[in-house]
């Protein structure tokens, strides 16, 4: 859901990342405040370890077979959010975003304060306190809650791409065809990396009440799985286009007909 320069305008990409911007400034306040009592290193630590696993895990493409020629990928936001607290949450995800930006031409440069607010901000400052936290203190556990927000928030990273799609008017895409491309194929994205998430977070879980398990055991297997996962099971994700991109190509085909 990595958005390009070619889908906004200036003006809307300088807004988004004005908006990006002072999201960042509040989550860093917020961990600086909250790891007095941890010390930062602890919290930075953490972050950059489970930050390399989203980083790796978004490489893993997999196709959607009844959408035919589409593949997905997980975000993640909602997966830190939980680990990590929602404010490092949005640290570790904008440097993620940054780095493939930057580093791999991931997402346009303009459009990065889009696509740090829509797979950043909504996740984890929007999403996971108001729907996951009440869901997991209400079934007192991780399972439901991150299905459920994984789905929101994905489907409202998906309708915010296509708000500032149309607000810029630099596309030509017909906003009804586009989100009604955008919103389906998003939505069963989300409900597989819900999945994905409820199966690590329930791991997690029960294996921290082991006492043979610790935090630092906990951050070494993600350590581990991101190796594997950015090493080895990279090779085999889809070669379709991804959602965002499969949207553009058939609202664009649409547009071209009319």
């Amino acid at each position: 859901m990595h958005m390009s320069d070619a889908l906004i305008s200036p003006a809307v990409g300088a807004a988004m990342c004005g908006a990006s911007a002072v999201a960042i400034a509040y989550a860093a306040a917020q961990v600086k405040k909250d790891s007095a009592g941890t010390g930062i290193k602890t919290t930075a630590v953490a972050m950059g370890v489970t930050g390399a696993f989203v980083f790796a895990a978004q490489m893993l493409n997999f196709g959607i077979p009844a959408a035919g020629g589409v593949s997905g990928h997980i975000v993640g936001g909602i997966l830190l959010a939980a680990l990590l607290g929602a404010a490092p949450a949005l640290l570790t995800m904008s440097a993620i975003l940054a780095v493939q930006c930057l580093c791999f031409a991931d997402g346009g440069l303009l459009a990065l304060g889009c696509n740090i607010f829509n797979m950043g901000v909504i996740p984890c400052l929007l999403v996971y306190p108001a729907v996951f936290k009440p869901l997991a203190d209400k079934y007192k556990g991780p399972g439901a809650a991150a299905a459920a927000a994984s789905a929101v928030g994905l489907s409202a990273g998906a309708f915010a791409v296509t708000l500032e799609v149309l607000v810029s008017g630099v596309a030509g895409l017909p906003f009804s065809k586009f989100a009604s491309l955008m919103l389906p194929v998003h939505f069963v994205i989300g409900v597989v990396e819900g999945l994905a998430t409820a199966a690590i977070l329930c791991l997690v879980q029960r294996t921290a009440f082991s006492a043979q398990r610790t935090a630092r055991a906990a951050l070494v297997s993600f350590a581990v799985a991101a190796i594997i996962i950015g090493g080895g099971l990279s090779r085999f994700a889809s070669s379709h286009p991804d959602g965002l991109e499969w949207s553009v190509q058939k609202a664009s085909a649409v547009d071209a007909r009319e």
